[in-house]
């Protein structure tokens, strides 16, 4: 018998929660098979984090799914990939929609194929009047460049003269972010035993709890979900203050 899930503090839950999801294709290779067995585990564990995320009472949960960089795999891997997102999209709207999940997406949208920004779009549209769990996905997201992409903005107001450069400040480059009305992340996870935040969120993680484990992406499931919570819970944040 499963042991009975601890009741966590309201009070103590991180309203954002993003994660990494590494280690789909380690997990396939040390289990002797292909890397898309990996990869089709991993959407079981997005399928049950969300779900988990949503009864829990998180607020936000911002999954980083695909990267700017895993363009560099093999061309077939990228193209399955793509394929499985394709079919996310359209499988999971019904389940997310009954769950009053609503949907949004950071990174550079517009170079995907054009068949998952179709899917991307009906999903948003789908669930924009959703109240509960705001889903995010990161796809073709790195977090240098949306900070490139927030410089040429902010130049191109400035050079109409929208923009005095001498008034740029940290809530200037909030609103030239691809999704400024999202909180920062207020606990960053990452799975699959490597210790780093690979171009995730560089510029809205600046003050985020920071939580990593051993386990492949395939095998971190809810009971470890809510240990990675219940650690967050026992954390002080001060931001850079003392304690009283």
């Amino acid at each position: 018998m499963a042991a009975k899930e601890k009741k966590l503090d309201p009070s103590r839950l991180p309203r954002h929660v993003a994660i990494i999801l590494d280690g789909n294709g380690r997990w396939a290779r040390r289990r002797m098979l292909p890397r898309v067995v990996g990869h089709r585990e991993g959407v079981n564990r997005v399928r049950e984090i969300v779900r988990a995320a949503g009864e829990i009472g998180i607020g936000y949960l911002t999954l980083y799914t695909f990267s700017a960089e895993n363009w560099d795999r093999p061309q077939e891997e990228v193209a399955h990939l793509m394929q499985m997102l394709e079919r996310l999209l359209e499988d999971e709207l019904e389940e997310l929609d009954k769950n009053n999940v609503r949907f949004e997406v950071i990174g550079r949208i517009t170079q995907l194929p054009s068949k998952v920004q179709e899917g991307i779009k009906r999903m948003q549209e789908h669930l924009s009047s959703n109240s509960g769990l705001v889903l995010v996905l990161a796809l073709n997201y790195g977090g240098r460049q949306e900070i490139v992409d927030m410089a040429t903005r902010i130049a191109e107001e400035a050079k109409i003269g929208r923009i005095n450069p001498a008034d740029i400040n940290e809530d200037t480059l909030r609103i030239f972010q691809y999704r400024p009305d999202l909180p920062y992340p207020d606990l960053l996870i990452r799975t699959g035993a490597e210790k780093r935040i690979s171009n995730f969120l560089l510029w809205q993680a600046a003050y985020s709890e920071l939580y990593f484990t051993d386990l492949m992406w395939p095998d971190f499931k809810r009971r470890e979900f809510v240990k990675a919570l219940e650690d967050f819970a026992q954390r002080e944040r001060r931001f850079g203050k003392v304690r009283e």
